[in-house]
């Protein structure tokens, strides 16, 4: 299978969206969300404002720069799946693969703040989970040849993308996923006492 090329017409489109999406973190980090505008983001990347909404729709999703392609990215995991690899460990190994590196990421903690203690940036964040949960049930339900609204589907994708979030703060992030995938994949048990020392 040959990856077709990009062409130089995208990449530079792929860079400058990338240089808005940047300047408006940094810009957003260090005033604040209502702080910045819209002006104030265009002259940082060195772009007109008609550039930046070419490239997003509006501020709140300068800040979720990545959201269609995180979107498509868990769809992918579901459909583009080995032959034989359940949806179960194809889901495992696509958070495993790409939710470490954005919780290690230098200023995740500052993004999470700055989304959490922002009331615009929470209800969108909020919507955008609701569409993953939506897109990822329907691409279960679909492999099983099931309605989009099967309680089942809805469920496993709504507790799938509750695990980065479960498992953060963690000691070992990595084997926090594993355990919950385990959960899902096993079924719960009661957890059992240590024995006192």
């Amino acid at each position: 299978m040959t990856v077709p090329s990009v062409s130089r017409r995208d990449r530079k489109k792929a860079a400058t969206r990338q240089a808005i999406a940047d300047a408006a973190l940094q810009l957003f980090l260090e005033r604040g969300y209502d702080q910045v505008s819209i002006r104030d983001i265009a002259e940082a990347a060195d772009v007109s404002t008609a550039t930046v909404f070419k490239h997003f729709s509006g501020k709140e999703a300068l800040v979720f720069d990545q959201d269609e392609d995180r979107e498509s990215q868990l769809i992918a995991a579901v459909r583009q799946r080995s032959s034989g690899q359940s949806i179960l460990d194809a889901l495992r190994q696509h958070v495993l693969d790409t939710w470490p590196a954005i919780g290690a990421h230098p200023q995740a903690v500052e993004f999470t703040n700055l989304v959490n203690s922002t009331p615009v940036l929470l209800a969108y964040a909020e919507r955008m989970w609701t569409r993953y949960t939506d897109s990822l049930a329907a691409a279960i339900a679909d492999e099983f040849g099931v309605d989009h609204e099967n309680l089942a589907c809805v469920a496993l994708a709504r507790f799938v993308l509750e695990i980065p979030v479960l498992a953060r703060g963690r000691q070992d992030r990595r084997a926090a996923v594993g355990a919950l995938f385990d959960i899902l994949t096993h079924g719960w048990e009661p957890p059992s006492k240590s024995p006192a020392p």
